[in-house]
């Protein structure tokens, strides 16, 4: 394995970790955001872009990342080490397409509910207190 593969594939990983924790931050987002407007600004763009990457033609632009570096390296999708392997499963689970989308989509409605019954919240108690 030349040195160059082996950065190719130290990027696949770190991609594949960024790829991780930005679905991770897509489901649970909301848990960290309640008083802190610019996250709950960023973790609403967030939802919306999952939603149209999920059922819109858009590719994510992290799975084009980390299918340039698996082809550098020499990769198929498969192929890789242990590691790679593992968050690979976390990030591109054995499911049908069609139930990955819905359950992306439903998980950002859920998200986007708490965040309107935090706003009518927010609105009811402020507008009460007026």
């Amino acid at each position: 394995m030349t040195s160059g593969s082996q950065v190719d594939n130290a990027a696949v990983v770190m991609v594949l970790l960024l790829h991780l924790a930005w679905i991770l931050w897509v489901i649970f987002g909301v848990l960290w955001t309640r008083g802190r407007r610019w996250l709950t600004a960023f973790h609403i763009a967030s939802l919306v872009w999952g939603i149209l990457v999920e059922v819109g033609p858009w590719p994510c632009p992290l799975t084009m990342v980390e299918d340039f570096f698996q082809r550098h390296a020499g990769m198929v999708s498969s192929d890789g080490k242990f590691l790679q392997h593992y968050i690979s499963l976390a990030v591109y689970p054995n499911v049908s397409e069609s139930l990955l989308v819905i359950c992306g989509v439903a998980v950002c409605v859920v998200n986007l509910a708490i965040y309107a019954w935090r706003a009518f919240q927010w609105t009811r108690t402020h507008w009460h207190a007026s």
